[in-house]
C-alpha cells in the first residue's frame, strides 16, 4: 500500500512539472529548438528578434530558437510542407501561396507599414506622381514585394504602367539615382531614402502606405502547427512580442544587442544603422502590436486579383489569424 501511495505521489509530480514546462520544453529543463526563417542576412531591421533571443524570452517560453538567415526564394513552399514551421514573409507572399494551394498562415504582424516607396532626386523636380509619366524608372527586379508596391502605388494615382520606362537596376538604387542613371527609383523604405539623407543628398519620396493598406511581414507558419501544436505558435508569438515591445520603448539598447549579433559593423555604418532602426519603428510601432487588419487582408486580395497575379478564389479570412496574439 505505501509503494502505491509513494507512485502516486511521484506520478502526480512528474505531470505538475510537465504542465508548467513550455511547449517543447522536457520536465528535466531540455529545450525544443525550433527555426524561424528570415529570409535575409543578418541585419538591424531585425533587433526584436534579437532582443527576444538576449533577453531570454524564447528560452523562458522552453523554445531554443535558430534563425536561418538562407535567403530561399521557396520559403513559403517549405513553410507550406511543414519542412520549416515559422518564416518572416510579407502578405502578398502568403496570399500567392494560399492562391497556388499551400496551407500557410499569418500568425502574426510585424510591419505595420508596406516599406516600398518611390525616390527622386530633389532636383529632378518630380514633387507629385504625375510627373513620373514618361520617365525612366529603375526598380531592383521585376517581381517580389517591390514590384507589386510599385503597381498598387500606380494603380492609386492612375498612372497607366506603359506610360513610365521600367527599368531593372538591381539593388543599385542610391548610385543609380546619384549618378541620374534614372528618373527615380523603386526602393525599400529603410533602406535608400536614409542612405541618401545621411550621405547628404536631398530626396523627394512617396511612400506606398500612404497610397494604399497592403500587408507586409509578419511571422508565418502552417495549418498543421497551428492545429496540433497552438502552445508552441503562441509562444513563439509571444516571445517575439515581447522582444518587439522592448525595442519600441528602448532602441538603444537594441540597438547595442543587434551590434552585438553583427560584430563587422564598424561606427560609420552603425550610425547609418542606428538611423534605419529609428526609421523601423515608425513602421512597426501600433494600437494593438502582433494584431492583423481584415480590412488591409481584403484589399490586398482583391488588389492581387486585379493585376491578376491571383486567378483563384482566395478568401482573406484563411490567410491570418489573431488568436495567438490575445
Amino acid at each position: 500500500m505505501r509503494t502505491r501511495r509513494i507512485l502516486t505521489v511521484v506520478l502526480a509530480l512528474l505531470m505538475l512539472l510537465s504542465a508548467c514546462a513550455g511547449p517543447g520544453q522536457r520536465a528535466g529543463g531540455e529545450l525544443r529548438k525550433v527555426t524561424i526563417a528570415m529570409g535575409f542576412i543578418p541585419n538591424v531591421q531585425f533587433a526584436p528578434m534579437y532582443v527576444a533571443l538576449e533577453r531570454g524570452y524564447f528560452r523562458e517560453e522552453g523554445l531554443e530558437v535558430v534563425l536561418d538567415y538562407g535567403m530561399e526564394t521557396d520559403l513559403l513552399q517549405r513553410v507550406g510542407t511543414n519542412d520549416l514551421q515559422f518564416a518572416v514573409a510579407s502578405g502578398d507572399q502568403v496570399i500567392l501561396a494560399r492562391a497556388n494551394g499551400l496551407p500557410v498562415q499569418y500568425v502574426l504582424n510585424w510591419y505595420r507599414r508596406f516599406p516600398v516607396c518611390v525616390v527622386s532626386m530633389a532636383d529632378a523636380g518630380i514633387t507629385e506622381p504625375a510627373h513620373l509619366v514618361g520617365k525612366t524608372i529603375g526598380t531592383p527586379v521585376m517581381g517580389g514585394a517591390s514590384y507589386i508596391g510599385w503597381l498598387a502605388f500606380l494603380d492609386e494615382v492612375g498612372i497607366a504602367p506603359e506610360s513610365v520606362n521600367l527599368q531593372v537596376i538591381g539593388y543599385t538604387q542610391v548610385a543609380s539615382l546619384v549618378e541620374k542613371r534614372v528618373d527615380a527609383a523603386i526602393c525599400y523604405a529603410l533602406n535608400e531614402p536614409i542612405q541618401l539623407a545621411q550621405t547628404g543628398y536631398k530626396a523627394n519620396v512617396f511612400y506606398l502606405d500612404r497610397y494604399t493598406k497592403l500587408v507586409s511581414n509578419g511571422i508565418v507558419t502552417n495549418e498543421q502547427t497551428i492545429k496540433k501544436e497552438p502552445r508552441l505558435v503562441r509562444s513563439v508569438v509571444r516571445a517575439f512580442l515581447r522582444g518587439l515591445q522592448d525595442t519600441l520603448q528602448d532602441p538603444e539598447a537594441a540597438f547595442e544587442i543587434t551590434r552585438k549579433v553583427i560584430p563587422e559593423m564598424d561606427e560609420a555604418t552603425a550610425k547609418l544603422q542606428r538611423a534605419v532602426l529609428q526609421e523601423c519603428l515608425n513602421y512597426w510601432q501600433g494600437e494593438k502590436l502582433g494584431e492583423s487588419r481584415p480590412e488591409d487582408w481584403e484589399e490586398s486580395v482583391a488588389f492581387l486579383k486585379k493585376i491578376k497575379l491571383v486567378t483563384t478564389d482566395v478568401k482573406p479570412t484563411t490567410l491570418y489569424t489573431n488568436k495567438f496574439i490575445k
